[in-house]
């Protein structure tokens, strides 16, 4: 029995009676308003360390978050243009090093993209062979388990291998292109409670 090759067709979308969604225009530089409409959510402040070819490399990084709890897993974004990302990438190890509200400092070392940020800096190599920043309030070891490219950053999701508490003390806090104290606000009422 011969078969005969059927001529390839193309889906055609069906018609739901909406007008079609325009695809996106080609990305623009984010607009001063959008900045600042953005900077409205604070956020806590991190750097992200690894160790490549035994040289240690980190990036201060605002965007971090927890993903699952079962398996524990969390993200953390970064720039393509930065010069640390591939290394840790390619290490396939990562600390997410959480900073307290005097670590200023650190913050600006690794956020530069210049100077060696290591130089002159006490940190310890971790038992999973990841950079630990010393005094910090939290470090996540983890290990790269996907990526995903989501415009000029990418999406890094790990899986956290341990998590190792630091010192007591109040997180380091960015809103609106500056860091600021937090202050503890008394408990909501029971019906105000978020759910």
């Amino acid at each position: 029995m011969t078969t005969t090759a059927q001529p390839a067709t193309t889906a055609q979308p069906v018609p739901t009676g909406r007008p079609q969604a325009e695809p996106p225009p080609a990305a623009a530089p984010p607009t001063p308003r959008q900045m600042r409409a953005l900077g409205a959510f604070a956020t806590g402040v991190t750097v992200v360390t690894g160790l490549d070819g035994g040289e240690p490399v980190g990036f201060t990084c605002q965007s971090f978050a927890s993903v699952s709890l079962a398996p524990p897993l969390v993200l953390f974004c970064a720039d393509h243009r930065g010069r640390s990302w591939p290394r840790i990438r390619a290490a396939g190890r990562f600390a997410v090093n959480v900073l307290s509200e005097d670590q200023t400092e650190l913050s600006a070392r690794f956020g530069s993209r210049t100077g060696r940020k290591y130089e002159g800096l006490g940190w310890d190599l971790s038992r999973w062979g990841t950079p630990s920043l010393r005094g910090v309030l939290l470090r996540v070891h983890a290990e790269v388990t996907d990526v995903h490219g989501a415009g000029d950053h990418d999406v890094v999701i790990g899986r956290v291998l341990a998590l190792e508490p630091g010192r007591e003390s109040r997180p380091l806090v960015y809103h609106r292109g500056q860091f600021v104290r937090t202050a503890a606000v008394p408990p909501a009422p029971e019906w105000h409670r978020p759910r």
